[in-house]
C-alpha cells in the first residue's frame, strides 16, 4: 500500500512539471494533377492526444514531410510549407498536432485560426 501511495504522488509531481512541446504528424495525399478544385476549407477535430486539422493546399509535385515547418511561440503553433516553385498539385492534408500547454491559435502559411478544442 505505501508504494502505491508514493507511486501515485511521484506521477503526480512529474505529471506537473511537464516541460513545453509541439509534436505533430502529417499524412498527404495527391487528389488533382492541378489546383483548380482547391476548397478554402480549414476543419479541426479535437481529441485527447490533441488536434486533429484537415485542409486541400497546393503544393510542389514532389512534396515531401520536410517541405513542412511546425514550431510554437506563445499560445499560436505555426505550420510553414514550403512555397510551390514549378509544377503545383493539390493535396489534401491531415495534421495532428499535440502540444503542450494548450495553444490557442494555429497559424498556416500567414492565416491565423482561433483553436477552440470541443473537450
Amino acid at each position: 500500500m505505501t508504494r502505491a501511495i508514493v507511486f501515485l504522488l511521484t506521477a503526480v509531481v512529474f505529471g506537473c512539471n511537464r516541460k513545453p512541446f509541439v509534436d505533430h504528424k502529417l499524412k498527404f495525399e495527391k487528389i488533382s494533377d492541378n489546383c483548380e478544385n482547391l476548397k478554402p476549407s480549414f476543419r479541426m477535430v479535437s481529441n485527447v492526444a490533441g488536434e486533429r486539422y484537415e485542409f486541400d493546399k497546393c503544393l510542389n509535385a514532389n512534396f515531401t514531410k520536410d517541405m513542412m515547418n511546425v514550431s510554437r511561440r506563445g499560445d499560436t503553433v505555426f505550420v510553414q510549407f514550403q512555397p510551390p516553385a514549378s509544377q503545383k498539385v493539390l493535396f489534401k492534408i491531415t495534421l495532428d498536432i499535440d502540444s503542450y500547454p494548450r495553444y490557442n491559435f494555429i497559424t498556416v502559411d500567414g492565416e491565423t485560426f482561433n483553436v477552440i478544442p470541443s473537450n
